[in-house]
């Protein structure tokens, strides 16, 4: 079968592979395989519980930068503009446009354009529950998150290793 272009279609990963093992190649034949994948139309809901972890996580990293938590707090107070924050914040407008573009595509954070300004405020009331749980768990917990080697006041982030812990 010299030069022959034969053409196969596999469900699974596991055929595609079964078929390979079986392949007797001599050099001249092109081999052309596809393989096709079934969408499912309902989710695939995983019995692990850490998969479900990626939502959360991505909430708390959008709230873990200090100046997203500044913009919160102050939103939080009621509706602000860019322009707003820049002055109270003392940090440039491409940077707070980009902080309330996070906090924005997360959710978290909505728009209402008035005139030639956007006025942005909190979209969901429970995050302000949320912080005001977090203030209570730090009054619980006193230094101890800030002391924390990664991720404390001082840190830079970086795990410890065995030389910085002695």
């Amino acid at each position: 079968m010299s030069g022959a272009l034969r053409v196969e279609a596999f469900e699974t990963p596991a055929s595609v592979a079964a078929a390979l093992s079986t392949l007797q190649h001599d050099g001249d034949d092109i081999i052309n395989m596809r393989y096709h994948r079934h969408m499912t139309i309902e989710p695939v809901v995983s019995a692990d519980p850490c998969s479900q972890l990626s939502p959360a996580a991505a909430l708390f990293h959008s709230l873990g930068d200090p100046t997203r938590l500044s913009i919160v707090k102050r939103m939080a107070g009621g509706e602000v503009r860019v322009g707003d924050l820049t002055a109270e914040l003392g940090l440039a407008q491409s940077t707070v446009s980009a902080h309330v573009a996070c906090l924005r595509d997360c959710g978290l954070v909505e728009g209402r354009v008035q005139g030639r300004s956007v006025y942005y405020s909190l979209s969901r009331p429970e995050l302000m529950d949320m912080l005001a749980q977090a203030e209570v768990l730090l009054a619980a917990t006193g230094n101890a998150v800030s002391l924390c080697p990664n991720y404390g006041t001082g840190s830079t982030g970086a795990a410890l290793t065995k030389e910085n812990a002695q």
